[in-house]
């Protein structure tokens, strides 16, 4: 008898199939990613139950306004005291999503990674591709000269960090609330959307602006939303996937056999079947004695 589990089962397998076939005929994909795309590595999110917005800040402030720019300039302390806490994950590693889709790069289809993420994971999977609309936690500079700093620098300070050069404040290269995404970043991801033949849009509530409006600059309706919860493309999209972004895109970016294995491969099912068929045979000749 069919369980509901079954049929759940049976679904999931048949829209894996439908996103492995969207892949196959298409040459230019893009990949749109949010938070959810990190979750898998041990970073939270913002939005969800256990996200950063809903967990306590620490502080006396709400966490969705200690990560603006006038929070940032007016309470420079409070800032870093909760950054250092809540958004710097230097130990993180790529999952599966950030390795699929390096897979789907190395075959030629994947055109442009737009992420809205700060971790640089996509980058430490291997991705050559990748388009940081809100900047990265690893690329830091002071405010007064310019000099630049990586995330050591941030995590091995206390405090407010200062410029060795000038004693200027050192701020991350990430876009906070209150401040316009870089121009040559957007322009970079839209040029790669009215160009892309298959979009997946992934670990997203599509809620943040200008990546909640990117599907308008595509010329198709080959849209594919994979994410845990509803996103307003739901109903439009070609494709809708209610799972695990990791393992759905491990499942449907599957590694390509080399030469050499599809050989050793064929030797062994060749080996098997002639050992299936000599015991037959045995059995056949058994019976007759």
């Amino acid at each position: 008898m069919e369980t509901r589990l079954d049929r759940y089962q049976g679904a999931r397998e048949n829209k894996i199939n439908q996103l492995k076939d969207l892949i196959e005929e298409s040459e230019r994909i893009v990949f749109l990613g949010g938070a959810g795309v990190s979750t898998e590595s041990g970073i939270p999110d913002f939005r969800s139950g256990d996200g950063i917005y809903n967990q306590e800040s620490g502080l006396a402030y709400r966490a969705v306004d200690v990560i603006s720019h006038s929070f940032f300039m007016e309470h420079p302390e409070d800032f870093y005291d909760f950054y250092r806490r809540k958004l710097l994950y230097p130990d993180a590693k790529p999952n599966k999503a950030h390795k699929a889709l390096v897979r789907l790069e190395k075959r030629g289809k994947l055109s442009a990674i737009i992420t809205q993420n700060i971790d640089k994971l996509h980058q430490d999977a291997g991705s050559k591709k990748t388009i940081e609309l809100h900047g990265s936690v690893f690329r830091n500079h002071c405010m007064s000269c310019g000099k630049k700093f990586r995330l050591d620098y941030i995590l091995q300070t206390t405090g407010v960090p200062h410029c060795d050069r000038c004693g200027g404040i050192v701020r991350p290269d990430i876009t906070l609330y209150e401040e316009n995404l870089e121009h040559d970043k957007v322009d970079a991801a839209i040029k790669a959307l009215k160009k892309c033949d298959l979009l997946i849009i992934g670990g997203t509530s599509l809620t943040v602006y200008p990546a909640a409006t990117f599907s308008q600059f595509i010329k198709h309706d080959k849209v594919v939303i994979i994410n845990k919860s509803s996103t307003y493309l739901d109903l439009s999209a070609k494709l809708t996937i209610h799972d695990s972004i990791g393992d759905v895109l491990d499942q449907a970016i599957v590694k390509r056999r080399t030469p050499e294995q599809i050989k050793k491969d064929e030797k062994l099912i060749a080996k098997n079947e002639a050992r299936e068929k000599a015991a037959r045979e045995k059995a056949k000749l058994k019976e007759k004695g």
